[in-house]
């Protein structure tokens, strides 16, 4: 039952004072087929000893395998010291630091992340952080309708080479506010978006989405594709893998003239994979959009004695102003995620995220020239990437995962349902939490598995002897 701080007394004296005989009176207006007949499928309570126990049960079946799937959640060393002091009290149950004279840690913090934030991106502000990456590339899209002031058009061009996931929130946020979402096909040899193939004459867009790296882990032309869409008039929303940046150029640097937002999924920067998250989403932009920006922004100013403080700057959101009024509706940030993100930043530093952004592209390529001599699998596309690529099985792809699974070993992420027309392909990353050692591991299996798979399928020759 939910906590009751008041005595059956004090429930029937106000009741009284306003001349009800019961709180179901209170809710007359509901009609009584919509109304709750209890928590008939909650079991009954536990002691805390069993409660203990099945935890611990559920906790068991929660086993870490050589994890070689990526596709938008990536596993990274995160020093210790990270969650050390994520975990502490001030920092662990804070909330939106509404009260600026009372939260000035953590504002600070906040703060410090966008600087680092700008700094990774190249871009002129951040935002204090975003739901997760999906809902960030959704409001990305929402603010560039909004941004766009010398276009009345409500057309997104959208790669098929974005996250699959990423386009199904955004098409399932944007849909019913008139945006249309077209979307541009991939050159099947290179799996990137070919500039040769866009429309001489797109005619009115808004904006256009270029990943980088894409979901298959290729870079995409950056620079021709940015160019493009400066030639018509066209807003340019990068989403970037935040852990490529310490390799890559930044967004604000591709083409003449760069990127005008800035967004993508935060959780390479110190969340652990987690079974799916909580992760956080992250926004920059030019800061002539700055007031089309959603969520939270914290701005550093000084008192009327001298002293440095840090404010709510903007916060154009439904808790603040007039729903109608709100740049969005859903841009929760994601604070402690957010912590531990400034607090990654700060461990590591330049070198330290540079010196992991390499580990996990050269881990790739070892992976990549070892797993492509093995009979049966191929590389299928020719674009230099970052840490993922895309493998073609001759064999069912569901079978070999099934196999790697019983090892203890996640084989990477099947792409025949996204993506049919790739068949039996399985997209495969290397971050530089793996050893030569695990990568041999992962390519003998995968070598055994399809030999194995093979031999079971192929009829078996009779002995002419």
């Amino acid at each position: 039952m939910p906590f009751i701080p008041h005595t059956d007394a004090e429930v029937s004296e106000m009741l009284n004072s306003i001349g009800v005989s019961s709180i179901d009176t209170l809710f007359d207006e509901i009609p009584a087929k919509l109304r709750s007949q209890g928590l008939t499928k909650v079991p009954d309570g536990m002691t805390e000893m069993e409660i203990a126990r099945l935890m611990r049960q559920r906790a068991s079946q929660d086993e870490r395998g050589l994890c070689f799937a990526g596709a938008g959640a990536y596993e990274h060393h995160i020093p210790a010291a990270v969650w050390e002091l994520v975990s502490r009290g001030e920092f662990y149950s804070a909330y939106t630091p509404y009260q600026a004279e009372a939260s000035q840690g953590t504002l600070q913090l906040l703060y410090e992340y966008q600087t680092m934030m700008t700094r990774l991106t190249g871009m002129d502000v951040s935002n204090a952080s975003l739901y997760d990456g999906a809902s960030a590339l959704a409001e990305a899209i929402l603010m560039a309708v909004r941004a766009h002031r010398k276009s009345e058009s409500k057309r997104i061009l959208i790669p098929r080479t974005v996250h699959p996931h990423y386009r199904r929130v955004a098409d399932v946020t944007v849909k019913h506010q008139g945006i249309v979402l077209e979307e541009l096909d991939y050159d099947r040899t290179s799996g990137i978006i070919d500039p040769a193939s866009l429309p001489v004459q797109p005619g009115d867009v808004a904006a256009l989405v270029i990943p980088q790296p894409n979901f298959f882990g290729a870079l995409e032309d950056v620079d021709a594709l940015t160019n493009w869409a400066k030639q018509h008039n066209i807003l340019v929303i990068a989403l970037v893998n935040p852990m490529s940046l310490a390799l890559l150029k930044p967004p604000s640097q591709w083409g003449a003239t760069g990127a005008d937002i800035v967004c993508g999924d935060g959780q390479p920067l110190g969340a652990p994979l987690s079974s799916g998250g909580p992760y956080f989403g992250f926004m920059c932009c030019r800061k002539e959009y700055v007031r089309q920006m959603p969520g939270r922004i914290i701005g550093r100013t000084t008192d009327r004695d001298g002293k440095v403080g840090y404010v709510l700057t903007l916060q154009a959101r439904e808790q603040h102003i007039r729903r109608s009024k709100a740049t969005s509706n859903i841009c929760t940030n994601q604070g402690l995620l957010v912590t531990a993100a400034t607090i990654f930043m700060s461990l590591v530093g330049p070198h330290g995220l540079r010196n992991a952004a390499t580990a996990s592209h050269q881990n790739t390529m070892e992976l990549i020239d070892k797993l492509g001599k093995v009979n049966g699998v191929q590389k299928i596309f020719s674009r230099p990437l970052f840490h993922e690529a895309v493998f073609r099985f001759d064999l069912p792809v569901s079978e070999v995962q099934r196999a790697l699974a019983a090892q203890g070993i996640l084989g990477g992420v099947a792409l025949e349902s996204y993506y049919p027309e790739l068949g039996n392909t399985l997209l495969v990353c290397a971050t530089e939490t793996k050893t030569s050692a695990d990568i041999d591991m992962y390519v003998d299996n995968v070598a055994r598995i399809a030999g194995r798979l093979q031999a079971s399928k192929c009829p078996v020759q009779p002995n002419m002897a």
